[in-house]
């Protein structure tokens, strides 16, 4: 058994996993019980181009998706932003709660496992503006994207786009506003031209963050964009 095994068996020796939602006895080593694990709103009537939820018996991409182009070229979503992940998600950004992240980045990954589709050549994070990173202490999307990057084996750019632009936060506006916000924001950092990108953020809401992320990569010379958001907002319940 190799170190890092080692290390883990130890900690679930001596701290046995316990249920974050309702602190009965986690299963299958996780933070999280079988009933509990039940409660995850699964997205799984989506839009296969920006995974908004849709109604039973939509076929194909939604109104948005057919009547704008996209910047990026699809989005994957596995969770409906509901609770109890509202609850994990809030828990994480606004208390400090990194357990939370693993949680979300466990079931995120193990959710890229149940999808047909191929893996991308790296994953870059929605990057925070140096004021928010110093005022929250950490990146929630680079957090999320490091279980996903640790059980795929797939290079994780922490600095693959920068934030040049204090913005507001995108929960503080409505909806046209969301939209403007994000424009002038980033810049490229350290993506390999020709790379097939995932680009991870916490919630996919209107999507402007990410789309104007797509664009800059799109523009830097990514080969294709794919949105990775632990959960969607908005859509039809």
């Amino acid at each position: 058994m190799n170190p890092a095994a080692w290390r883990e068996r130890l900690q679930h020796l001596l701290l046995p996993p316990t249920c974050l939602l309702c602190g009965a006895v986690g299963t299958m080593g996780r933070d999280l019980c079988a009933g509990c694990m039940a409660t995850l709103p699964r997205n799984i009537l989506a839009c296969p181009g920006c995974a908004i939820p849709v109604a039973v018996g939509h076929a194909g991409c939604c109104r948005q998706c057919q009547n704008q182009p996209r910047s990026f070229d699809h989005a994957f979503a596995p969770f409906r932003y509901q609770p109890p992940v509202d609850f994990l998600i809030c828990g994480l950004k606004f208390a400090g709660r990194l357990s939370y992240a693993r949680l979300l980045g466990e079931r995120f990954a193990a959710a890229l496992a149940e999808r047909a589709a191929p893996l991308p050549d790296c994953i870059i994070p929605v990057p925070l503006h140096p004021l928010r990173l110093r005022e929250r202490g950490f990146n929630q999307a680079l957090e999320l994207a490091r279980s996903a990057a640790y059980r795929w084996k797939i290079p994780l750019l922490a600095d693959g786009l920068q934030r040049l632009r204090h913005t507001v936060r995108q929960t503080e506006l409505n909806a046209h506003r969301r939209q403007e916000n994000p424009r002038g924001a980033f810049a490229i950092g350290a993506m390999r031209p020709g790379s097939r990108v995932a680009l991870i953020d916490d919630v996919m809401t209107t999507g402007s963050t990410v789309a104007e992320c797509a664009r800059i990569l799109r523009d830097s010379g990514a080969a294709s964009v794919e949105v990775w958001a632990v959960a969607r907002a908005g859509g039809d319940p």
